[in-house]
């Protein structure tokens, strides 16, 4: 890929996103009153990120929190971003899963060898996904209990790091 997004297979998704790059609406003011933010940009988190990453990652990083609901997914996509200097040779995503009792499933189907030939339960509460971007991946929609289709949610919290010092290289 030569251009941000210039898949021939158009990114496509329906979840509820809240990035924290803005400081201002009721989605930053909710996610400060329950200390989210610096949660997500505390010393810990990024250490812990670190030591997935098996490098040192830029200390600013993007967050955000997604909340998958009945039906929502996230098409095949590769997070890929060849115009950003910064990202052009790949990043490591962190995410958290928060996922209530409703949810029956959604799997997280990603490629090896250019095949989409690996599959994870992505509801599973607790799990802890790192992603060394960019990554052939898609989420199937998400399933809920029988008779709990209007409480099933499946909550990311997402941290977006950068390797540090331009070190891009992919080991």
């Amino acid at each position: 890929m030569t251009q941000n997004y210039g898949e021939l297979l158009p990114k496509t998704m329906r979840v509820s996103t809240a990035s924290f790059e803005r400081r201002r609406g009721r989605a930053w003011e909710a996610a400060k009153r329950i200390g989210l933010p610096a949660m997500l940009a505390s010393d810990s988190f990024h250490a812990f990120a670190e030591r997935l990453a098996g490098k040192p990652l830029a200390r600013r990083h993007g967050m955000q929190v997604l909340c998958y609901g009945l039906g929502d997914y996230a098409g095949p996509h590769n997070d890929h971003h060849p115009e950003e200097p910064e990202a052009r040779a790949g990043y490591v995503d962190l995410h958290l899963t928060l996922v209530g009792a409703a949810v029956a499933q959604q799997w997280l189907v990603y490629a090896t060898a250019g095949h989409f030939s690996r599959i994870e339960n992505a509801a599973r509460m607790g799990r802890v996904t790192a992603y060394r971007l960019p990554l052939w991946h898609y989420t199937t929609p998400l399933v809920a209990r029988r008779g709990r289709e209007a409480e099933a949610r499946r909550w990311v919290l997402l941290g977006t790091f950068l390797y540090k010092d331009g070190d891009l290289r992919q080991r």
